[in-house]
């Protein structure tokens, strides 16, 4: 199975993929993230507040992905599970997340339903588990 992702570049950005941690442009007020140390906004370059993230939003847009069309990294889980879905995720202060949607049948997704992101894990490769968003439903 090929890396999507080299082990070192994942190991490079891990912060990133392990946290809801936000910056906010001091200039025009704009959530990034993943933090870009740069607004793409207003072109601000420099210090940026961190903010966390609550990690809750609505389903913006979503897909179902399937085995043959899983990348490479999902191969297993698309073979184990059949059809899983994948979405982007509209967070309450605005940045836009892609993540697998757990705990819902396909039947039951549709835009604009609430959702609430952990980071759990997402596969293993090469003796690397890699973790990343996951989102479920709230009631």
């Amino acid at each position: 199975m090929g890396a999507q992702v080299p082990i070192p570049v994942y190991q490079g950005n891990i912060e990133q993929r392990l946290s809801f941690e936000a910056e906010v442009c001091p200039d025009c007020g704009e959530v990034h993230f993943p933090p870009k140390g740069a607004c793409v906004s207003c072109s601000y370059i420099g210090e940026f507040k961190p903010v966390s993230l609550s990690g809750e939003g609505k389903v913006y847009s979503y897909t179902v992905l399937s085995p043959g069309g899983a990348p490479p990294e999902f191969s297993e889980e698309a073979r184990i599970e059949g059809q899983y879905p994948v979405a982007i995720v509209e967070l309450e202060e605005g940045p836009h997340i892609t993540g697998q949607l757990v705990d819902i049948s396909l039947n039951e997704i549709e835009i604009g339903i609430p959702v609430s992101g952990r980071i759990r894990r997402i596969y293993e490769q090469e003796g690397v588990v890699r973790y990343g968003f996951k989102f479920t439903p709230i009631e």
